[in-house]
């Protein structure tokens, strides 16, 4: 597996690709607060169902 950073990439859709999954993570948080629905993350390999709170969650 490459251990390099993906913000290195050589290719520039690939190194800005972190950027807009953390963007989209971000807007999926503020819409499930904003709707009062859980978030399906992945937490030592397992899918577990979060309830989204006003506090940014860890990254």
């Amino acid at each position: 597996m490459n251990q390099k950073k993906i913000e290195l990439a050589k290719d520039p859709d690939l190194a800005a690709s972190w950027v807009a999954i953390r963007r989209a993570a971000k807007r999926a948080e503020q819409v499930a607060l904003s709707t009062n629905t859980e978030l399906v993350v992945q937490r030592n390999g397992e899918c577990v169902h979060v309830k989204p709170n006003a506090k940014p969650m860890p990254r």
